[in-house]
């Protein structure tokens, strides 16, 4: 997303908004006689735990190892699905799964507005659609109308006790605050956009060069060639000045987007930005004067949102194209409007996709038997009278289940199954009623919130680990990294905890919010 936003400013022009933001008189009106501690949030994207490892091991990254040996580290926490950046952050800040928050993916069709969501996919896709759609997606109805109010945020939850919080380039920032988005004329012009949009975001709220406080108080790279400021020098900075002066809120979130988009070139080995991102936490931590003091006087949280799984080389045929699977079927094209003719609409996120049955002209049955030609296809799964059904690609393996039965899963909650369900990798004591998961953390609840994130007959498949799906409008990244799928590759994240005893209840980011509240004011 964050890169589609650069290419867009590539294409029109650069420049910088007006500043109108006040934020820190919000700041100032923080009590500096109490002496709970602020939590700092770091949240880097697509974080591995095997990077940390390897990069500890050879004395490679002293901040992560400092946390580590200081605090507390979990190298499995169980992400959200699928597995992409705004549906994990949004599982994030609100504690709930899409079937609740009701942020499906990084693309999605509307049933509603008869149109497929796209929030920022690649290039392609504004040559298609044209940029008005992703714009007014991004930056006006994500978190003003798909996020859904029924699912309140953490920066909400705080401001109802009367406690501060602030969001850094965070991508979800709903809260009670207002705060405006302002765009330079070079932008608003040739596009839909309006020069100012009034959003709800946290007491202290920075979006780029599109909603930036500091501007006149503080250097902030901004421009064109830095992401328009949604970099993670700007955050590292912001976040800085902040402890610096005695600012920080109660709750501070701060977004680092650049380890992603390295991942998805050079693959999960890639260890170049990962020491950056270590020589940037440490210098965020140092304002407090050392490390050591920064966890006596801040609770620091540093965690991965998704994993990445290696995409096979080129030749080695990675690419699920899925346009080419269903040739002889009427698909939906980006920027072509749904009609009654339309047999299919594809919604591809990497290693995960929505295939949407739209005119009810075949069978979810025939669906799912063309999907299963694909050896390269992992999952297929759809719900059916009441029932989710799962098929295991390219064996036709089958298992179907539904919630509130008498089987019990790790985090209790409870099941009916039937079939095989060594579908999905679950070890079924039958004798004790209880599940285990194996490939797929959090299998049953994960892939069940999908199928139930948003109006409309769909299926989810995902593919297989080395290979990814793509319809016209989608980047491939053969060589390089994906995610987006159920698998344990790209579910399984890092979580550092250091400057508290205090430990989360389970490991997994759908819990994570209500571990952060009791931290907030009570450390």
């Amino acid at each position: 997303m964050i890169t589609l936003i650069f290419l867009i400013v590539l294409v029109i022009g650069c420049g910088k908004p007006e500043n109108k933001e006040n934020d820190l008189v919000q700041m100032k009106t923080l009590d500096k006689t109490h002496s709970v501690k602020p939590v700092i949030l770091i949240h880097v994207d697509s974080l591995l735990s095997s990077a940390i490892d390897e990069g500890i091991s050879k004395d490679m990254l002293p901040t992560f190892k400092f946390l580590k040996e200081h605090g507390q580290y979990y190298k499995e926490f169980v992400s959200s699905f699928p597995t992409m950046s705004v549906t994990i952050d949004s599982t994030l800040l609100t504690g709930t799964y899409p079937d609740k928050h009701r942020i499906p993916g990084l693309v999605w069709y509307s049933s509603a507005d008869k149109d497929v969501i796209n929030y920022g996919t690649g290039i392609r896709d504004i040559v298609r659609r044209g940029p008005n759609p992703f714009l007014s997606q991004v930056f006006i109805d994500l978190n003003n109308k798909h996020l859904s109010k029924n699912a309140p945020t953490i920066y909400e939850d705080l401001a109802k006790l009367g406690l501060k919080s602030g969001a850094v380039n965070g991508i979800i920032y709903r809260g009670n605050t207002d705060h405006q988005l302002s765009f330079p004329s070079w932008l608003s012009a040739p596009t839909s956009l309006p020069e100012a949009v009034t959003v709800k975001g946290p007491d202290f709220f920075t979006f780029g060069a599109f909603s930036n406080p500091l501007r006149g108080i503080i250097d902030l790279p901004e421009n064109a060639t830095k992401h328009l400021g949604l970099n993670n020098e700007y955050a590292a900075n912001v976040a800085s000045y902040l402890i610096k002066t005695g600012q920080a809120p109660d709750f501070l979130y701060v977004f680092f987007p650049e380890l992603d988009q390295a991942l998805h070139r050079d693959g999960p080995s890639h260890m170049k930005k990962v020491i950056e991102v270590d020589q940037q936490i440490n210098g965020i931590m140092q304002n407090y004067g050392s490390l050591d003091e920064a966890l006596r006087k801040a609770i620091f949280i540093v965690a991965g949102d998704s994993g990445v799984s290696q995409v096979q080389q080129r030749g080695d045929n990675p690419v699920i194209k899925l346009t080419e699977l269903f040739q002889n079927y009427n698909l939906n094209t980006p920027g072509d409007s749904v009609t009654e003719q339309t047999d299919l609409i594809l919604a591809a996120n990497e290693r995960m996709t929505y295939v949407y049955n739209a005119n009810g002209k075949y069978s979810n049955r025939n669906i799912a038997e063309r999907l299963s030609t694909d050896k390269r296809i992992d999952l297929i799964a759809w719900k059916e009278n009441g029932w989710i059904n799962v098929i295991k690609g390219n064996n036709l393996k089958e298992m179907r289940y539904k919630p509130n039965g008498a089987i019990t899963d790790p985090y209790n909650q409870k099941w009916t199954l039937e079939g095989g369900v060594e579908v999905l990798d679950l070890a079924w004591n039958q004798e004790g009623n209880t599940v285990e998961f194996g490939d797929y953390p959090d299998a049953l609840q994960r892939l069940s919130s999908a199928l139930n994130s948003h109006d409309g007959e769909y299926f989810v498949i995902t593919s297989k680990p080395g290979f990814e799906f793509i319809d016209k409008s989608n980047p491939a990244h053969q060589g390089g990294g994906a995610h987006g799928s159920l698998y344990k590759s790209d579910s399984l994240i890092p979580v550092l905890i250091g400057g508290t005893e205090h430990r989360p209840r389970s490991q997994r980011i759908v819990d994570f919010k209500s571990y952060l509240l009791e931290l907030i004011g009570h450390e």
